[in-house]
């Protein structure tokens, strides 16, 4: 469960991004952002933002000089910074891993480093950053005609899974959820048909895997698969095509079949239907903000609300 539930003692899902960084300023522990290589005006506006709204108690780890100079840029006391001098991105990685291992940061975020070194030190084996699964990326969404805070998995990190990339990806977002207070959140295993058709291995992987959930190996969550995307968050259409599932017109996550479709689905949202967005990869022992330099400010501030919530909640 997240903070608030964990206090509370009961179960909570967060129904819009207002709720999620409600929850990241009520945590009496802040919870601990390593920022590696700090030094970029893009990472640290939503870094200053965020620490003065009261979500993290960031760590800014890089170039000592540079970072103050940007901080001051922004109107920001550095005194009020914890700042870590390391000389080059390599070395600041290393520090924020090592601080991971000693319990220090609970949550790592991108700053003006190269993504591939980030998400090679990730699942390296010698860095013991890496669960055993395939790293994965989630997004919530804020949309304006979906009446609850909608979950999609994976459109940015795996391209075409197999089965067993599939159960990581579905566990790795289960598993995030369920941190963030979702107590069995209803996930919706997409393809273009809820008809099981060997010519479409994407519906052969979704049966699979809602076969393993009926029998028990896969838990904390509702599963429905194949199932279609008008099916998963139209109750209207469950209606009228007669099906019946616990998941239908209500899902909370939308796993995609493929990178192709998840990217094209995320666009779509924000794109087109005029949605808000978080992001953390996952699948790894803290939860990572890797926003894109050119994402909204509101993504970023809201991706590290979503860190602070999911990191504080291990």
């Amino acid at each position: 469960m997240g903070p608030l539930a964990a206090e509370s003692g009961k179960s909570m899902n967060f129904d819009s991004f207002k709720s999620l960084t409600d929850a990241a300023k009520a945590a009496s522990d802040k919870a601990r952002l390593a920022v590696v290589n700090a030094q970029d005006e893009h990472t640290l506006e939503s870094i200053i933002e965020a620490t003065a709204n009261g979500l993290i108690a960031p760590i800014l780890i890089g170039d000592e000089a540079k970072i103050k100079e940007l901080l001051t840029k922004f109107k920001a006391s550095p005194s009020d910074y914890r700042i870590v001098h390391q000389a080059t991105a390599e070395e600041s990685l290393r520090k924020a891993i090592g601080l991971i291992h000693a319990g220090e940061a609970t949550a790592i975020m991108k700053g003006a480093l190269d993504t591939g070194m980030l998400m090679k030190a990730i699942v390296s084996k010698e860095n013991k950053l890496n669960k055993g699964r395939k790293i994965s990326l989630i997004g919530f969404f804020e949309i304006p005609r979906y009446p609850k805070m909608l979950a999609l998995t994976d459109m940015g990190i795996n391209t075409y899974p197999d089965l067993d990339g599939k159960r990581d990806i579905l566990l790795n977002a289960v598993e995030t959820m369920n941190s963030l207070g979702f107590a069995e959140p209803k996930v919706a295993l997409l393809a273009a048909t809820e008809i099981l058709n060997p010519k479409m291995p994407e519906t052969v992987h979704a049966d699979q895997l809602k076969k393993e959930w009926q029998a028990g190996s896969i838990k904390g969550c509702v599963i429905e698969g194949p199932i279609s995307l008008d099916l998963a968050t139209s109750e209207a259409s469950a209606k009228i095509k007669g099906y019946r599932s616990p998941v239908a017109g209500s899902a909370d996550l939308l796993m995609v079949p493929d990178i192709v479709s998840g990217n094209v689905l995320a666009k779509a949202i924000t794109g087109l239907a005029g949605g808000s967005t978080a992001g953390l990869v996952i699948g790894a022992a803290v939860p990572v903000v890797l926003t894109s330099r050119s994402a909204e400010a509101s993504d970023k501030y809201h991706s590290i609300a979503l860190a602070a919530v999911a990191g504080q909640a291990r």
